[in-house]
């Protein structure tokens, strides 16, 4: 899905290498999950129920709003 594209590049482009090694691995366990699941995770319609996951889901989020992402106000 090209909108979890908009969100997931950008931040493995600029926050990625500054993170943690357990949230790095939450990072990558993430994008392992299925593409519906992280688009509702991603848009805030649910978070999931893993605490590590929902961590670095709001992380993600939280730097799509603040970091100047025009392309994420349009989803």
């Amino acid at each position: 899905m090209w909108e979890l594209d908009l969100l997931l590049i950008p931040f493995l482009e600029h926050r990625y290498g500054d993170l943690d090694d357990t949230d790095q691995a939450a990072y990558q366990a993430l994008i392992e999950q299925e593409d519906q699941d992280l688009f509702i995770w991603l848009m805030r319609r649910d978070w999931p129920q893993d605490d590590t996951l929902r961590r670095i889901v709001k992380m993600i989020v939280e730097y799509a709003e603040t970091s100047g992402n025009d392309q994420y106000r349009t989803l």
